[in-house]
């Protein structure tokens, strides 16, 4: 391992908030605690949770006093928060500021405080934006004016870091791809949660927003109204909840539609093992954790195919569809002709081990016949209307995803910031693992007939924790951070160039934060500031 470093995670969005990029940043911390860095967590104050708070394994979290403006996000003021952020960085003897997510405010101005300090800054970009409205508009001016001035940009799907290079007009050779992870031993299968009698679950788990392309959800719900034994479980909070109720009320399917509202990030496993479907329908995404997950636990997954989701998991775990009712009906429909074929072979399997057991117990020998039942064959595009007599062919635990991973169909670059990525690289259109080319419903007549065949719910848990897992990002983190510390610092004058670039009256900005320093420098130099004393580790 290389030298000890310091780091400082900065967002707006941290615990007790719960969210994707949350989660990303407590346990890429956590890790590199683990890896033996320093690391602290720059945030703004929740409620009553303000201050210096120590977290597992001594992850220190600043909570710092100020007010929040607009959807848990500062105002930046380029003034007010320079002489926090100063201190903080100076008496924790920071060496990389890592901010994350481009709506956060208070990551934009930590990375800006960073560079005027000579410190080296990397940013997180966990989003996809469009170029169209305003909203977009003052993001990616926002996101262009601080990519400016931090050394490297890491983005988690390739789709992203083409938005990301295209929005913020960034060079690509300071943007990498490390994608998002998840902790399988906590996402894990639970069979026996399922219910029994036919009944097939459908798990929906997101933020009821328009983003999340819960119109479509809502006019896919309805379509089951006459299919017997097809449940919903849905999970999340947020204005559209209202059109899902409205929806399950005009159907009369009060007692098929299950609106769980928000659940905490720790009870959501216990949710998901309930389920056999998972179904995402987002109209936008940079890379969606909600689908690893989901495979994690053993679920099939049916997702719409936007932004980074095709790059995600491997056609065996997933079926995308277009973002259209018809489409994501169609690939429904699919995934459950599927469940319910595994789950005949596995009650002719039982049936015959059972018959087994007797003559074995009567001293009777069956003779061969070549009855293949261990072959397992799923027509995928017979439910959707497809070709009934071309099928994918598997046989049943013959080791494809051991082989896969061995050959490399479904690895990853280890390489910070390399073009590969774990399920699928960018433009490669084979399947990771089942072969053959990806399958898209909706997308001009396909019919589902090359989707992988299901695994177990265990094997898909080890088929995921192999494609992602917490060691390997925070690895690949380190190699970046290993490259910022070896480029100089900016200086002052790169800095106002780049800036001017953007736009001139941007410059005002940092010309106020860099006199703030200045005037801080001389009422409190660096010398004067006490650093941060590190706690101890007691020996195991």
């Amino acid at each position: 391992m290389g030298r000890k470093m310091r780091i400082c995670m900065v967002s707006d969005f941290f615990y007790p908030s719960i969210g994707g990029v949350e989660e990303h940043i407590y346990n890429l911390s956590q890790m590199l605690l683990a890896l033996g860095h320093k690391v602290v967590v720059l945030t703004h104050a929740y409620g009553d949770c303000s201050g210096i708070r120590h977290m597992t394994h001594g992850l220190k979290v600043y909570y710092l006093p100020i007010k929040v403006c607009y959807n848990q996000c500062i105002l930046p003021t380029a003034v007010c928060n320079v002489p926090m952020l100063r201190a903080v960085l100076l008496r924790e003897q920071v060496d990389v500021v890592h901010g994350h997510s481009a709506f956060s405010a208070l990551a934009h101005e930590a990375l800006m405080v960073g560079a005027l300090l000579g410190l080296k800054t990397v940013f997180t970009d966990h989003s996809l934006f469009g170029f169209a409205d305003l909203s977009a508009a003052l993001t990616n001016k926002l996101l262009e004016i601080t990519l400016s001035m931090v050394n490297h940009a890491i983005c988690v799907s390739h789709i992203g870091k083409e938005n990301t290079v295209l929005r913020a007009r960034v060079a690509k050779h300071r943007v990498s791809v490390i994608p998002n992870a998840v902790d399988t031993a906590l996402f894990t299968p639970d069979p026996s949660q399922r219910p029994v009698n036919g009944v097939i679950n459908i798990v929906v788990a997101s933020r009821l927003v328009y983003r999340k392309g819960i119109d479509l959800l809502a006019g896919v719900i309805p379509r089951f109204k006459n299919t017997p034994n097809i449940n919903f479980i849905i999970v999340g909070d947020g204005p559209k909840r209202d059109l899902l109720e409205e929806i399950r009320e005009k159907t009369n399917m009060q007692d098929r539609v299950e609106i769980l509202g928000a659940v905490k990030h720790a009870e959501v496993r216990d949710v998901l093992v309930r389920g056999h479907i998972f179904v995402n329908t987002s109209l936008t995404e940079a890379y969606c954790m909600a689908i690893v997950e989901a495979a994690s636990c053993g679920l099939q997954v049916v997702s719409t195919s936007v932004g980074g989701i095709p790059e995600v998991l491997p056609n065996n775990l997933i079926l995308l569809a277009e973002p259209d009712i018809e489409a994501i009906y169609a690939a429904i429909l699919v995934a459950i002709d599927r469940h319910r074929r595994i789950c005949k072979v596995a009650k002719i399997e039982e049936g015959n081990g059972r018959a087994k057991r007797k003559r074995k117990k009567k001293g009777t020998a069956r003779p061969a016949n070549g009855a293949a039942i261990g072959a397992m064959t799923v027509e995928a595009g017979t439910a959707a209307g497809g070709d009934p007599g071309k099928s994918v062919t598997a046989s049943a635990g013959d080791g494809t995803a051991e082989r896969a991973a061995d050959d490399g169909t479904a690895g990853t670059d280890r390489l910070a910031g390399g073009e590969g990525t774990p399920a699928r690289a960018a433009g490669d259109t084979r399947g990771a693992i089942g072969g053959g080319a990806t399958t898209v419903f909706g997308d001009g007549g396909s019919t589902g007939k090359q989707a992988g065949p299901e695994l177990c719910p265990h094997r898909c848990n080890e088929l995921v924790e192999t494609l992602y897992n917490w060691e390997d990002v925070a690895q690949r983190t380190i190699k970046v951070y290993d490259r910022v510390l070896k480029e100089r610092a900016f200086t002052l004058s790169e800095l106002i160039y780049a800036v001017y670039q953007c736009g001139s009256w941007f410059l005002a900005f940092l010309v106020v934060s860099h006199f703030t320093l200045r005037l801080m420098e001389l009422w409190r130099p660096r010398s004067r500031i006490e650093f941060a004393h590190e706690a101890r580790k007691k020996p195991r």
